[in-house]
């Protein structure tokens, strides 16, 4: 499984929805929708500044993870921006690979 971070900015309406249904009501429901991709919901927080919503889900893959932020940006409830989470040894494996990269600056 992989880890994304979702940080989700709610819509007008879609703070509405969630004064009216408390935030049990929706971590129900975030429960639901990572699981309806094959995941599972590590951390789910409230915030307040730029995100009104902080989650962090492990999923099968990139397409489960763009799947879920679609469907959410869809609904008009808010907006999404979905980033990727890399373990260390994530990090190694790229470095490693890096090496094989043929890439020649412009210019150069």
């Amino acid at each position: 499984m992989a880890k994304f971070l979702f940080s989700v900015t709610y819509s007008k309406d879609g703070l509405a929805g969630v004064l009216r249904e408390g935030g049990s009501g929706r971590a129900k429901a975030v429960e639901t929708l990572v699981d309806s991709v094959g995941g599972s919901v590590e951390a789910l927080y409230w915030a307040f500044g730029e995100h009104d919503v902080i989650l962090i889900a492990d999923l099968p893959d990139a397409l489960a993870a763009g799947a879920l932020s679609t469907r959410v940006a869809m609904s008009g409830a808010g907006s999404v921006a979905t980033t990727p989470l890399l373990t260390a040894d994530d990090i190694d494996a790229i470095a490693a690979r890096s090496q094989s990269v043929d890439y020649r600056a412009p210019g150069t």
